[in-house]
């Protein structure tokens, strides 16, 4: 495994992340094809033994259940602080207003069982709290120790500048990472948050890097409970199937004729493209297996090219 400096803290985490959407009790009614304490701890002991030290999760996954199996798993199987552990606020009452994140915060503290988190992610931006009263509250959260450090998710450039700006002139925490929809099938953050990103040294640690997989097979549908009922997928990218069909061909091509997987010519683009750590979803430790394959892969700038050819603007997916 390889390890990259987030942004411009002193936090070093693996160059492959794994998210915890797929752990869960199904019956919170996020998903249906949430994995049990047992199944989702095999899968993070796998990718702690494959030495992948970064794991993300959010508060409102499954129920806060998510939290609940990867703290189980985390205390069982590794010392708190030889993982770097993330999670989310903001799909919750009160959004990233004051008494929201401090109350938050707290909770998923008590699922996770651990006294801080290494990095505290928004997962939107609120228009409904004032910039300096959430930059503030999360900073005391830093100066609490209850935080190591600070994290964004999808919105829109202008967004995350002005944030970035309020921390600065009240001498507030920074974000250091930027966790935005990014993958082959959706490049439209390259048009300003990831040149912003890039302007403030945050590292990108982008979620749906295989487009809910349908960059890691030909077949754009399978027969699993996943891809019958995740609707969140359905709605990124079926709507774009026709024309993005032609990336994933490109992607098999390149992936013949270097006699990898589809999965490994994905993240290869991705690292090629500056990401830090995509975050992969995995519900078989086999998907991991394959992921860490993408580390030995290097594209040539003809093969980006060619992979990147094709793309054409999409709707914007993600920025609320």
């Amino acid at each position: 495994m390889e390890y990259l400096q987030l942004g411009n803290s002193n936090i070093k985490v693996s160059r492959l992340c794994l998210g915890c959407m797929s752990f869960g009790d199904p019956a919170s009614k996020m998903h249906a094809w949430t994995l049990n304490p047992d199944q989702s701890e095999t899968i993070i002991k796998h990718a702690l033994d494959l030495g992948i030290n970064f794991i993300d999760t959010a508060n409102t996954y499954s129920a806060g259940t998510s939290e609940e199996y990867l703290g189980r798993a985390i205390k069982k199987n590794i010392a708190r602080d030889k993982v770097i552990l993330a999670t989310k606020v903001y799909f919750n009452e009160g959004h990233l207003s004051k008494a929201a994140i401090e109350r938050e915060i707290d909770g998923s503290l008590k699922r996770l069982g651990t006294d801080y988190v290494d990095l505290y992610i928004i997962h939107r931006f609120d228009y409904t709290t004032p910039m300096e009263e959430t930059m503030q509250a999360l900073h005391n959260l830093v100066k609490a120790g209850k935080v190591r450090a600070l994290g964004a998710s999808a919105m829109y450039g202008y967004q995350f500048y002005n944030m970035q700006l309020v921390a600065k002139k009240n001498g507030w925490t920074p974000f250091i990472s930027m966790q935005n929809h990014y993958n082959l099938l959706y490049r439209e953050d390259e048009r300003e948050l990831i040149p912003i990103c890039h302007q403030f040294n945050v590292s990108l640690t982008p979620y749906s890097p295989l487009a809910a997989g349908r960059l890691a097979r030909l077949e754009w549908q399978t027969d699993t409970l996943r891809s019958k009922t995740d609707q969140t997928s359905i709605a990124k990218y079926d709507g774009t199937q026709k024309m993005d069909a032609n990336i994933v061909q490109r992607v098999h091509q390149l992936s013949e004729k270097y006699g990898v997987t589809m999965t490994q010519i994905a993240l290869a683009w991705q690292f090629a493209k500056g990401v830090t750590s995509p975050i992969i979803g995995a519900t078989k430790t086999k998907y991991l297996d394959d992921a860490v394959g993408s580390l030995k892969v290097s594209l040539l700038k003809d093969d980006i090219a060619y992979l990147e050819e094709q793309y054409t603007p999409h709707r914007v997916v993600g920025a609320l």
